[in-house]
């Protein structure tokens, strides 16, 4: 009988929440729509920082901030980021609104690629070297003019209990500019402090799985850390991708063995 009431509970709490959801992404459409072309720069930047938070406490996900992101004098400026869910677009811009690069599919996705396109999202056919050349040109000017990217390097998502390897090449724009590198790692729990895979937006899921897995939940933390920056200087992206990889590493996993290698087969196992 518990059991019957609480899969009974966590189906009204699922579809309440995708029932909320529905409508702030509606207003989300509004505001990219008829707000953004008036706009300046910083107050749509305010727009996406309120309702990024809005859209994550709809979910009943807690943001819990480890360190704090970098001041506006840090700039030409990159995020690095591991990828777990589709929601770590709006934890990241719930504390410090970003332009992203994404993968072209999500282009496609009914409604969310346009709100993604709407935000600034650039995006890449990761698998066509001339589209990577336009993007990363792209993503350099922008740098340079003071706009923040985005990437996540490891060019897939994971359910949160490693990091993959990083493709090197999508951060040829930050040595491009001379910007910072600002890592970001993140780590979704469950109430009892263990991992919540249902976050996840990985493998053969759907984004209704990952959608209704994450919502079912009666709350879900996000860790966001935020190392310290890495400067791009004198370096080269392979030696950047493997420091921005161990910075996240260590930042999930503090306990882990062989993280720290000076190895050259292991920086061939973490860069591409």
């Amino acid at each position: 009988m518990r059991a019957s009431v609480t899969s009974f509970g966590r189906a009204l709490i699922r579809w309440i929440r995708v029932g909320h959801l529905g409508l702030h992404l509606l207003r989300g459409a509004l505001i990219a729509g008829l707000l953004f072309p008036r706009q300046s720069p910083g107050r749509r930047e305010c727009e996406i920082e309120q309702w990024s938070a809005r859209l994550c406490e709809i979910l009943g996900v807690r943001l819990s901030l480890h360190g704090s992101p970098p001041s506006r004098d840090k700039r030409p400026l990159m995020v690095v980021a591991n990828h777990v869910s589709w929601v770590d677009i709006f934890a990241i811009n719930a504390v410090m609104p970003v332009r992203f690069v994404g993968k072209a599919e999500i282009r496609k996705w009914p409604f969310v690629g346009w709100l993604c396109a709407r935000a600034g999202t650039l995006f890449i056919e990761r698998t066509r070297r001339q589209d990577t050349l336009r993007v990363n040109g792209i993503v350099s000017e922008a740098l340079r003019t003071g706009e923040v990217f985005a990437v996540f390097p490891e060019g897939t998502t994971t359910d949160g209990s490693t990091v993959l390897k990083f493709h090197s090449s999508l951060l040829e724009p930050a040595l491009q500019a001379r910007a910072v590198i600002q890592p970001v790692a993140l780590r979704y729990e469950r109430e009892d402090g263990s991992l919540c895979k249902e976050a996840a937006y990985d493998g053969a899921r759907s984004i209704w799985d990952a959608l209704t897995g994450i919502a079912g939940e009666p709350s879900v933390t996000v860790r966001v850390y935020w190392p310290s920056p890495i400067s791009s200087c004198g370096r080269d992206r392979r030696a950047l991708a493997l420091e921005a990889w161990q910075s996240i590493s260590l930042s999930l996993f503090p306990e882990a063995p062989n993280i720290r290698t000076d190895t050259a087969d292991d920086r061939q196992a973490v860069v591409r």
